[in-house]
């Protein structure tokens, strides 16, 4: 059976087959999820509470992530033959999954991490997996449907790349936070695939939901495990791939909003973050308690009642995603406009966001 982006040929058991690959890596990240436990606590990859950002009290194993990575190769390799983009994908991805490994049982340095993340994105860009060009939603004006990207499509797509795979990382502070939000994230991307012609990326996100959705039992409230570096890092970056691959590059006139609101809480957590450590003065890197589930827990939210409320914020922006795909033109720009308006209203009610002057006061 072979796979391409522009048609699946799996016979006259299309459907069957492809349930069968989505029920085989849920249950295989639900199978393995108990064997990471005992691999973690046999590696030393324990998540102990050290500071006062860490919300769980006793010692957690990580790992999780290996499961959800074994559970969609399994789903992967039962439907399809693997091609040399695929491989290509696979490549970066096992890479990206080794380095959250070793990163769970020892952290690494950062700018070391974000160097295999760019070896990998660079993989996955040589195999073909590019954003070359953009539907214009000006075209009515600028008379070009397409926004070329000509030679800064590589760098455009580097940037992407590595930037939604640690994006996932920033919002895994909570229990099932970042495995339910990349379920909705895959889900989404799903529908917009298939909305758009891509089949191939649709198989994939489903694919990553499924093995995600194995694992999250064990990950939800109290959680037994965590996905770790491994998982979050993994998940986004199949986020960003299959979005390259598939929604980025359809007819839709806002196409390049898509994924950004499909991954959207997790894309605007870490703009926000980066807004907000600019304003007071501290490093890009440096870690604090202003993300989103931070604030929820401050305002006197249970970590479950946060994370169903950004289940549902994610949620939503998931259909405002899918909705840009299917509105007209002026109806996407409403959206657009309105979901912008209620992010920066919601961010500066609950002060994800604050001026040199307010950060100071604080001090």
């Amino acid at each position: 059976m072979k796979i391409t982006e522009e048609i699946i040929v799996l016979g006259s058991d299309k459907m069957t087959r492809s349930i069968i690959a989505f029920i085989l890596a849920a249950s295989v990240a639900y199978v393995a999820t108990p064997l990471m436990i005992r691999l973690a606590k046999l590696v030393g990859a324990i998540d102990v509470p050290g500071d006062d950002r860490r919300v769980h009290k006793v010692p957690i194993p990580r790992l999780g992530g290996l499961a959800i990575f074994l559970g969609f190769m399994a789903g992967l390799l039962y439907l399809i033959d693997i091609d040399s983009k695929m491989f290509g994908v696979l490549i970066g991805a096992a890479i990206i999954v080794t380095l959250g490994f070793f990163d769970d049982i020892k952290p690494l340095p950062a700018k070391f991490k974000f160097v295999v993340q760019v070896i990998a994105a660079i993989i996955v860009i040589r195999s073909g997996v590019v954003i070359p060009r953009v539907s214009n939603p000006l075209y009515f004006i600028l008379g070009e449907e397409y926004i070329e990207f000509g030679i800064w499509a590589y760098p455009l797509t580097l940037f992407w790349i590595v930037g939604v795979t640690n994006a996932i990382n920033l919002v895994d502070g909570l229990d099932g936070l970042a495995a339910g939000i990349s379920t909705i994230s895959a889900a989404t991307l799903f529908v917009a695939a298939l909305n758009t012609g891509q089949p191939f990326a649709a198989i994939l996100a489903a694919l990553l939901a499924a093995s995600t959705l194995g694992f999250l039992p064990y990950n939800f409230n109290p959680a037994k495990i965590f996905m770790g570096d491994t998982g979050a890092l993994f998940l986004g970056y199949m986020l960003s791939v299959i979005s390259v691959i598939g929604v980025l590059k359809g007819a839709a006139a806002l196409s390049i909003l898509v994924p950004i609101f499909a991954i959207g809480l997790p894309i605007f957590d870490t703009l926000f973050a980066m807004i907000r450590r600019t304003l007071s003065g501290k490093p890009m890197m440096e870690a604090d308690k202003g993300h989103l589930h931070h604030k929820l827990l401050d305002a006197g939210m249970s970590q479950k009642q946060a994370v169903l409320t950004l289940y549902s914020i994610s949620a939503v922006l998931g259909f405002s995603a899918v909705a840009l795909v299917e509105v007209t033109l002026k109806a996407a720009f409403i959206l657009v406009f309105a979901v912008f308006l209620l992010a920066s209203m919601g961010a500066k009610y609950l002060g994800l966001i604050k001026t040199t002057q307010e950060s100071n006061k604080e001090m």
